[in-house]
């Protein structure tokens, strides 16, 4: 099975049930997800009202495997500021993509802005 590292906009799509979350559910059991997504989940559910113990609670129940972000990843991701700035990326994005470089695996999304970027990095969106 293709395995795939999980953008907080593809696991805020389950957790809110939005469109595409059909599609992160049947590939749930092969994602890993970077430490700063993972974060940046739970920040965007306390934005829209969730408890705070509620929003960890909720990214817990994904049962995802964490990778954290390591100083080669992190200065990767702040590289590629410069190439992504036009395509308002934020740091969160950056590290995804960096992470799902790093792994050699495709990143899944429901930011239409990824399919985009040519950085050799293979993006597969949730919904068209």
């Amino acid at each position: 099975m293709t395995r795939y590292v999980l953008d907080s906009s593809a696991a805020l799509a389950l957790v809110l049930s939005e469109p595409g979350a059909r599609e992160v559910e049947k590939a749930l059991p092969e994602c890993v997800i970077g430490a700063v997504n993972l974060s940046e989940i739970v920040s965007s559910l306390v934005n829209n009202g969730f408890p705070g113990e509620l929003a960890r609670q909720s990214v817990a129940q994904l049962n995802l495997d964490v990778v954290p972000l390591d100083a080669d990843m992190a200065l990767d991701a702040g590289a590629l500021r410069g190439p992504t700035r036009k395509h308002g990326l934020s740091l969160g994005d950056r590290a995804c993509l960096v992470l799902a470089r790093r792994l050699g695996l495709p990143a899944l999304t429901a930011d239409r802005t990824w399919a985009k970027l040519d950085m050799g990095i293979k993006v597969r969106l949730i919904r068209d």
